[in-house]
């Protein structure tokens, strides 16, 4: 068997079947426009992206997408508008057929946004030395 090492989103997009690219690749748009400063990457053989820590990931299987917010938290905290998606603790599926609405990534991306920022603050706030 070949061994295939995915080293950018746009590698992986061109092994994406037909069917998903063009739903991923909304995605992608949608998740730079949340989040402009992000950087792009591969992680755990999925597009990823990282800002402050990793953000979101998304990737393509046989019968469906699914994009990984990174904070099961926040998939809790979405029940109602994620009621026409198969959830887990950290994936919502979704089809061609049923995509995830780009208001809803955004939010999501820039909900991850902040978590990292303040996650980041926190570790900082930590290492500082206490006052005497």
């Amino acid at each position: 068997m070949q061994d295939i090492r995915i080293t950018d989103i746009d590698s992986y997009m061109a092994l994406v079947p037909q069917k998903l690219r063009p739903l991923l690749e909304k995605m992608r748009k949608t998740i730079r426009r949340a989040a402009p400063q992000a950087e792009e990457m591969i992680s755990y053989g999925m597009p990823a992206f990282r800002y402050h820590g990793m953000l979101v990931y998304f990737a393509a299987f046989k019968n469906h997408a699914s994009f990984f917010p990174g904070s099961s938290s926040l998939i809790r905290s979405l029940k109602d508008e994620l009621k026409g998606y198969k959830t887990s603790t950290g994936t919502i599926q979704f089809t061609v057929e049923n995509p995830l609405p780009a208001s809803l990534i955004t939010r999501i991306v820039k909900a991850r946004v902040k978590e990292n920022l303040e996650k980041e603050k926190m570790k900082k706030a930590k290492a500082k030395p206490g006052k005497k």
